[in-house]
């Protein structure tokens, strides 16, 4: 297989405005030590939080109150909050790609007990 298209796919997210977004914004967030240690924080618990309720189990309730004030305290600050959004739209859009992909590989990706 040649991959050069994949490469010139790479180059094109590289050069989007998604990714130009998320980048600039990630640099400006994480510069702040204390900053980019909640963001990390909070992005675990996140996880913590959603593999709970993907398995039908009711999320840990001090996970739950720690997950909900880092939420407030982070989508308070405007910068931090232009950061996460621009992260979610490069994320839908890495996710589309290999939604497109898959489909084109005649790949299941699903997971079991999550599909339509």
């Amino acid at each position: 297989m040649d991959y050069s298209q994949a490469h010139i796919l790479a180059r094109a997210i590289r050069e989007s405005q998604e990714y130009k977004t998320y980048h600039a914004l990630k640099d400006t967030v994480y510069a702040d030590a204390t900053q980019a240690a909640l963001i990390k924080e909070y992005k675990k618990l996140q996880i913590t939080v959603q593999v709970a309720m993907m398995s039908g189990k009711q999320a840990d309730a001090e996970d739950m109150q720690r997950f909900t004030a880092l939420n407030t305290l982070l989508f308070s600050k405007s910068e931090v909050r232009d950061f996460m959004l621009a992260e979610m739209q490069l994320q839908t859009a890495v996710a589309d790609i290999m939604k497109i992909v898959t489909e084109a590989a005649d790949i299941d990706l699903e997971l079991p007990g999550m599909g339509n």
